[in-house]
């Protein structure tokens, strides 16, 4: 029979909280784990109880804390293993960055100095007991100081109930790793099975997840820029795109060869408005992304920051994908040139694990016109080559992949395999006729209109069966 672990009530509580206490301020390799907010958080409120400070000092913090907590696990996505501070504390170990998850992504467990795994061990060993220091131990214990015995005005974190569904679902793998973890008495001999998940899954936001923005705030310069993990980008699958193969079957190839590590082209998709463009590349990172591929979404107005962006990827496992959406330039603007430095290189290279894919309505991406022409050539002494250098601009991409407008049978084809793949009751001929209407009534015909007609169609007959 296993024994009950001591109280962390009274004097010999308070020594024993100094035990974790010190633990958890000598984490060296993993001590960004606890280096968030809940972490922070918990580790003062072992400092209060510790140190024995007063009922009111000891209530606030408790009351940070479990707010904090209810935050996390009440609107998780995923169920809770062990109460929440030590759901929290498991999904922060295999999520956060450090010096050990990077040496497994880049090497793998095999490879990893004898000196980063004894110390991982021994801040595998310190995370361990903090994980011991859980909701039945510590409530009761901050109640005691706090000079609060009533069980029913003193709530514990044990009992949240997480979403569950709603929400981007972490990977088995990954939850199985927690459970093990949470079972397991010996932590530090798991380092092993943590530096695989590393090399497999990731660590930080780049395992976390696969699409990102690169957002610089108002004012700033580039270097100021940073990456925001897209939380639930398009689900959108290449299967549910419906025409185009033939046009798609170039860029799949090209993005298989990319993540096989050869020689790949930036990528311009151009053509009419609502063909399936955009989606076809995010349909290829759903695809891959479990590959190592990530997706990140760069304004063209940021182009320019392409320096600071490659600092941030280079030298990592996975391969990026600079997305740029509906690419085009007016005339006089002269930002297609941060365009020219990511495709060509600059003084700093890409990096073999970057690549740029654009989309645009149109196949010469500077707005040109017949007065442009009679302007610059009799303006400028070298007017010509400046006209050329515009009309040139696409075609610094390697592969470039048009998307026309569909003739009505293509329109027709993508209709009815929409209408296929949501089982919709319906006529053929009634489903071709009131697809022909909507496409006239609306924005002609168009992928985006086919699907914009079938969920309409959708919702329409949903109501009409429920009524």
């Amino acid at each position: 029979m296993t024994a009950s672990p001591p109280s962390l009530s009274g004097a010999r509580g308070a020594a024993l909280l100094r035990t974790d206490l010190l633990r958890a301020r000598t984490l060296s390799v993993l001590r960004d784990v606890v280096a968030d907010d809940i972490g922070i958080a918990f580790v003062e409120l072992l400092d209060a109880l510790a140190t024995e400070e007063g009922p009111a000092r000891i209530g606030s913090v408790y009351g940070r804390l479990f707010a904090l907590l209810a935050d996390d696990a009440e609107l998780s996505s995923d169920p809770l293993v062990g109460d929440a501070w030590q759901n929290h504390l498991l999904n922060r170990l295999l999520e956060t960055e450090t010096p050990f998850s990077r040496k497994a992504q880049r090497a793998g467990a095999g490879n990893i100095g004898a000196s980063l795994l004894a110390q991982t061990g021994r801040d595998l060993a310190a995370l361990q007991a903090l994980f011991a220091l859980n909701a039945a131990r510590l409530a009761p214990a901050a109640a005691h100081a706090a000079n609060v015995e009533a069980p029913d005005t003193w709530v514990a974190w044990d009992g949240f109930a997480p979403l569950v569904e709603g929400g981007a679902p972490m990977a088995a793998a990954s939850q199985a790793l927690k459970e093990r973890f949470a079972a397991y008495e010996d932590w530090p001999a798991l380092a092993p099975a943590l530096a695989e998940h590393y090399a497999s899954v990731g660590a930080g936001q780049f395992g976390r997840f696969r699409a990102f923005r690169w957002v610089r705030e108002e004012g700033h310069g580039p270097s100021q820029g940073h990456l925001v993990g897209v939380a639930a980008p398009d689900p959108i699958r290449l299967h549910q795109l419906v025409g185009y193969e033939r046009e798609r079957a170039l860029v799949e190839q090209n993005t298989e060869q990319f993540l096989a590590g050869f020689a790949a082209n930036s990528v311009l998709l151009y053509g009419d408005r609502g063909t399936g463009k955009s989606s076809t590349v995010k349909a290829l990172l759903n695809e891959h992304a479990a590959h190592g591929l990530r997706l990140i979404e760069v304004s063209r107005d940021d182009l320019g920051d392409f320096p600071w962006i490659i600092q941030r990827l280079r030298d990592r496992p996975e391969r990026f994908i600079l997305f740029v959406d509906d690419l085009s330039f007016d005339e006089g603007e002269r930002d297609y040139r941060g365009l020219k430095a990511v495709l060509e290189g600059s003084v700093e290279a890409r990096p073999d694990n970057v690549v740029l894919y654009a989309t645009s309505n149109r196949r010469h991406l500077v707005q040109e016109r017949w007065t442009d022409r009679e302007s610059v050539v009799s303006a400028e002494v070298h007017g010509q080559d400046t006209m050329q250098e515009k009309l040139s601009l696409s075609d610094r991409f390697g592969v470039r992949v048009v998307f026309p407008s569909p003739d009505q049978r293509r329109y027709l084809a993508v209709v009815e395999a929409l209408a296929g793949q949501r089982n919709l009751d319906i006529e053929t001929e009634t489903l071709r006729r009131r697809g022909l209407q909507w496409a006239e009534w609306h924005n002609g015909r168009s992928g985006r209109t086919a699907r914009q007609f079938i969920d309409h169609l959708e919702g329409e007959l949903g109501v009409a069966a429920r009524g």
